[in-house]
């Protein structure tokens, strides 16, 4: 099975109306009642999370009927045996309908919208929308990544050249590696160029692709937060990897994900912060 470039612009399409419809009418807008908490006070959900969601795989469902399998992050959580799905499937949609919720709810303008394609497990194709920009980043496999505006301009994506590691941008969010892993890495940060954080895997999977950071580092992998951002990032000539080396895929939530320039920044920045 394939997934034409002209399925992505209509993904892109779909992503970019939930933002606009079910998004951005409750941005700064939002009451106590309006979100709850999940796994803990970092990770809570919203009606925009929820709304989003419905909207956007009810366009997929519409679109693409029993042919495929349609993970949604807020799905996904009342029903974890979604995600085995991923491997399984011919053709799957993995869906975050609002990553950065904790920014969103704080009233910050620093979220995104994100989904990833898999043909039998494989990331495919990517589209990472910015609700405040309306601005899409786009991957496909084999076809690069590039950057379309509302209007339909177009800007290929390269990830940013070589440094020492000493002179990296990096995002690096520590807060689900266990100990005594957390305190090594934390403790060596200051190895670095520069680290950061934003809170949104959408905004920093951009960022790394456009070039405006040299790498990004994280340990908890559930699918929607990393299948798009990793296959743009790919796409844009980067070079990523597991903590230990092994190749990333969809289907795996362990092992961390380091990406970088190329490989050899990969080895240099997994020495400095792992080794």
């Amino acid at each position: 099975m394939t997934f034409p470039t002209s399925e992505l612009a209509f993904l892109g399409a779909v992503l970019a109306d939930a933002a606009r419809t079910q998004i951005m009418p409750r941005f700064a807008r939002l009451s106590g009642v309006d979100r709850r908490q999940k796994t803990s006070a970092f990770d809570i959900v919203t009606e925009a999370d929820e709304a989003a969601e419905a909207a956007i795989l009810s366009a997929l469902r519409a679109r693409h009927g029993d042919a495929a399998a349609y993970v949604g992050e807020e799905a996904a959580g009342r029903d974890p045996a979604l995600l085995a799905s991923i491997a399984m499937a011919d053709l799957a949609f993995i869906v975050d309908p609002l990553d950065g919720t904790k920014n969103f709810a704080s009233g910050l303008p620093l979220f995104g919208v994100m989904a990833a394609v898999t043909v039998a497990g494989e990331v495919v194709a990517a589209a990472i929308h910015d609700p405040v920009r309306a601005d899409t980043a786009f991957a496909m496999k084999g076809g690069g990544a590039w950057m379309e505006s509302a209007g339909g301009e177009r800007t290929v994506l390269q990830v940013a050249q070589p440094v020492p590691v000493g002179e990296m941008e990096c995002v690096v969010g520590t807060n689900f590696l266990p100990e005594p892993l957390r305190t090594q890495v934390n403790s060596r940060l200051s190895r670095l160029g520069m680290s950061t954080w934003f809170r949104c895997a959408a905004h920093e999977y951009r960022l790394a692709a456009a070039g405006h950071v040299h790498a990004v580092f994280y340990n908890r992998l559930m699918p929607w937060d990393h299948a798009a951002g990793w296959l743009l990032h790919r796409e844009a000539g980067g070079y990523s990897g597991h903590f230990d080396g092994s190749a990333y895929r969809p289907s795996h939530t362990t092992g961390g994900l380091i990406c970088a320039p190329d490989q050899g920044s990969f080895h240099a920045l997994r020495e400095v912060l792992l080794a």
